[in-house]
């Protein structure tokens, strides 16, 4: 029960960390490519893209305890659920657009994490 609660704890960091450097993002502007190492900075000193990078690191060290205890081809594709969960936050929190085609695919996701999770 650890093992799937450290798993949890990573993907929702995870998630957390998509959702606030969106939002640092919608904050910070868009911006040519061109001017990407010029903007690199600033960017990353945006506080909402901050927090999105470091909910990312915390992510990354519970995914590495998860890899030290769950099999690798049962821990990743249940990484997949950030997928749905992602989605439905940002069609929640940002007024993003998912179609009809969208949620049959993240429905395609659901159903191939349950087949993962019953071998």
């Amino acid at each position: 029960m650890t093992n799937y609660l450290l798993l949890v704890v990573s993907i929702s960091l995870a998630i957390a960390g998509q959702l606030f450097m969106k939002q640092g993002m919608m904050m910070f502007g868009k911006f040519p490519v061109k001017e990407l190492i010029i903007k690199m900075v600033p960017m990353l000193l945006q506080p909402y893209v901050f927090t999105g990078i470091l909910c990312f690191a915390i992510s990354s060290v519970f995914w590495l305890v998860v890899l030290s205890r769950i099999d690798l081809s049962l821990a990743y594709p249940l990484v997949s659920v950030a997928y749905v969960v992602t989605a439905l936050f940002s069609y929640y929190f940002f007024g993003e657009n998912v179609s009809f085609i969208r949620w049959l695919g993240i429905l395609t996701i659901c159903l191939g994490v349950f087949l993962v999770s019953r071998s």
